[in-house]
């Protein structure tokens, strides 16, 4: 009942208020009061029915709202016929039509006073509401990313999946653009990236100097360690700061490191270690190194060796991969016999191994070693089977999920390492800008080298660049090529400075960078 009568109240409330509207100009409290004197009253002749009465109006609305359907249509119903009780209070009187003969009123001059009627310009409407444009923005301030991407004659993998799409790594950076100018709109900066392709090292240059020329200062290099130091050259005492995302060559970080370049690829000797360091906490501490002969592999099997050493593993045989197969893919991948074993006896025993260790960076064998045979099967790790590295499309931690649906819904792929890595240029090169917006390129750069910078791509942890060699300081991840299993560096491993991530690869006291 008490229901009933509240949905009554609104209706008469605001019909009373509807027909009041016709009566004249009033004040809306003058409007307000009497609405609120008819609902009294009429509430008032509701209680003067009696108590059978208001008891039938009470057993009908318990009835009439069992009933959902039926209590929406009488509120609706209610709701209408206020409505249009109000839409008819705004209709104007008609004029009332003078009598015949009656001669016509004689105009009064409009007299000034400061209630006379404004201009048409100046009046604003009853009700309504007003909507303020904004002014437009001021111009962003451009912030241009160059791109530098070397591309040339490389060797067949053994499987097609592993080779790179034509965007790989361009796709990286453009995403990380995007997040960069979401931020942009508010803090005035404008990014954009320019994409050069290079067939040699000489046409890298070329491409750096039509960059630098045309304005751009943070160049994101996907090179060769050759042509990256050649790039460098170029780029000395000049306003540019190169990000190198492809080359894992120890040496650039050592003897031949650069202050105009930032180290985002992770190096040997950190891959190697984040690796050591995984299987020596799963007691797996004895490893038959398998390698291939390009200089590429040496230089990972000496990481590896190195790892071992490091962090107390055995390596029980060192064997070369020479491939025998004569373009046949059925032969290829076959472990080699160990050095005691003749070809008759490939089988033959050999020292026992908890885990087999590859070095194939071309995946030219790799992908055929735990099937192939050749030895006593073992679990396969290195540059194939359990990898470490930047980024697994499996990841799912740390916000990851989001960035590989982003990544997969915006290019249509999966995100590579290569892409990872283009991304984390990109965003520290957005990130410096914004904290240091409107600042010179000297600025910039320094916040870049120094240990205000903190970045958070996916992984946990705030990471920055080692100040000594220009190195990104990373956890690395222990993937299958569909699932991480671990992350990198393993607790427990001691080292020298403050930061545990310096467990991975040379810290600075052992670091023979001299900037």
């Amino acid at each position: 009942m008490v229901v009933i009568l509240q949905a009554c109240n609104a209706y008469f409330f605001v019909a009373t208020m509807a027909q009041n509207r016709t009566a004249g100009p009033r004040e809306p409290r003058q409007h307000a009061i009497s609405g609120f004197e008819t609902t009294r009253n009429w509430r008032g002749e509701v209680a003067s029915l009696g108590w059978p009465t208001m008891q039938l109006l009470s057993m009908i609305a318990c009835r009439i709202f069992r009933q959902p359907l039926a209590f929406l249509c009488i509120a609706c119903l209610l709701s209408l016929s206020a409505g249009l009780q109000a839409l008819a209070g705004d209709e104007p009187p008609a004029p009332v039509a003078a009598p015949a003969g009656t001669p016509p009123a004689a105009e009064a001059p409009a007299a000034a006073s400061p209630s006379a009627e404004a201009p048409a310009s100046d009046k604003k409407p009853d009700g309504g509401f007003n909507v303020e444009i904004p002014q437009a923005p001021n111009p962003r301030n451009p912030v241009p990313i160059g791109y530098i991407r070397e591309v040339g004659d490389q060797p067949r993998p053994a499987s097609r999946v592993d080779v790179e799409p034509s965007d790989a790594g361009i796709s990286g950076a453009k995403m990380a653009n995007d997040e960069n100018n979401a931020g942009g709109q508010f803090t005035g900066e404008l990014y954009s990236l320019d994409v050069s392709t290079a067939t040699s090292a000489d046409k890298a240059v070329e491409a750096l100097q039509k960059f630098y020329d045309a304005g751009h200062h943070f160049m994101i290099v996907d090179a060769s360690a050759d042509t990256l130091l050649k790039l460098s050259d170029f780029a000395k005492d000049k306003d540019i700061l190169l990000f190198n995302i492809r080359a894992t060559d120890v040496s650039l970080r050592q003897e031949d490191c650069r202050a105009n370049i930032m180290h985002v690829a992770p190096d040997r000797f950190m891959l190697a270690d984040a690796l050591a360091q995984y299987l020596v906490v799963q007691k797996w501490t004895n490893w038959l190194l398998v390698r291939g002969s390009t200089p590429g592999d040496l230089a990972y099997a000496d990481a590896i060796k190195r790892a071992a050493g490091r962090f107390g593993a055995t390596i029980v045989d060192d064997r070369e991969y020479k491939d025998t197969s004569g373009g046949r893919r059925d032969d290829v991948g076959t472990i080699p016999p160990g050095k005691q074993a003749s070809a008759d006896a490939a089988f033959a025993a050999v020292p026992d191994y908890q885990i087999i260790i590859v070095a194939d960076e071309d995946q030219l064998f790799g992908p055929y070693m735990p099937y192939r045979g050749g030895a006593d099967p073992r679990p396969v790790a290195g540059t194939t089977g359990l990898t470490a590295t930047t980024w697994s499309p499996g990841h799912e931690k740390w916000g990851a999920t989001q960035a590989n649906n982003h990544f997969q819904k915006d290019y249509k792929r999966l995100m590579l390492p290569i892409d990872y890595q283009a991304y984390v240029a990109a965003r520290t090169i957005g990130e410096a800008v914004t904290r240091n917006s409107g600042a010179d390129f000297a600025t910039v750069a320094a916040f870049i080298h120094g240990p205000e910078l903190q970045l958070a791509p996916f992984k946990g942890i705030k990471q920055q660049y080692r100040p000594w060699d220009g190195q990104f300081r990373q956890p690395i991840l222990i993937a299958t090529d569909k699932v991480p299993v671990s992350m990198s560096p393993q607790r427990g491993f001691p080292h020298a400075s403050e930061i545990e991530m310096d467990t991975l690869g040379i810290d600075q006291p052992e670091s023979q960078c001299k900037m």
